[in-house]
């Protein structure tokens, strides 16, 4: 991609990243990026940077954090007969 970007010195981000009028590199360098990193990780879902990202940034969680998986089970509600016997 930076080689792609390096392309155009003179582009601004915004120029380069314009969905209208993007580099053909440039589109050809992140689909290679796409497929490499689909690849490695082993995404198989949609084919959009909103899918891709939602799931690399599960695995990031996953591998970076200290606690296990805890699965939350939601407690019942105390009965009123059950807080007066504690309270005796």
């Amino acid at each position: 991609m930076l080689d792609a970007r390096n392309l155009y010195p003179n582009a601004s981000l915004a120029d380069l990243y314009d969905p209208l009028t993007m580099p053909v590199e440039l589109v050809k360098a992140h689909e290679a990026n796409n497929k490499a990193v689909d690849k490695a990780y082993g995404y198989t879902g949609a084919d959009d940077d909103a899918s891709r990202v939602a799931f690399l940034f599960k695995l990031y969680e996953k591998q970076t954090s200290l606690l296990p998986s805890v699965v939350v089970k939601k407690k019942r509600a105390k009965k009123a007969d059950d807080t007066q016997s504690t309270l005796i």
